[in-house]
């Protein structure tokens, strides 16, 4: 199995910035993509922003040009630097990943707990 653990969550004014992280951890044969979903009340949950191993990061519309995703393969792990933050950023944001672990040939979904982000006006 994997497990994720995420940090970096918190309250920050509009305008502000803050940077998430989540690190893999487990029988890890190989990780294919890392990223970030969110969820806020009353909605559904979203894809952020994610990237594969050596390549560039994928965005909704609505992040682009103020996240930033990266990913340091050696330490399994993905971050989230979110800039100009904007109340419509509020949500639980959860990391996961697409992974392949020791015990099966196939590749599957893994998800963190979930870090609140909440962005005042």
């Amino acid at each position: 199995q994997v497990q994720l653990v995420e940090s970096g969550g918190g309250l920050v004014q509009a305008g502000g910035s803050l940077r998430l992280s989540c690190a893999a951890s487990g029988s890890i044969f190989s990780i294919n993509v890392m990223g970030w979903y969110r969820q806020a009340p009353g909605k559904q949950r979203e894809l952020v922003a994610n990237i594969i191993s050596g390549g560039s990061g994928n965005y909704v519309d609505s992040v682009k040009g103020r996240f930033t995703i990266s990913r340091d393969n050696a330490k399994n792990t993905v971050y989230l630097q979110m800039n100009s933050l904007k109340p419509e950023d509020t949500a639980v944001y959860y990391c996961y990943c697409i992974a392949t672990i020791a015990k099966s040939p196939l590749p599957s979904h893994y998800w963190g707990q979930g870090t609140q982000v909440t962005v005042s006006s």
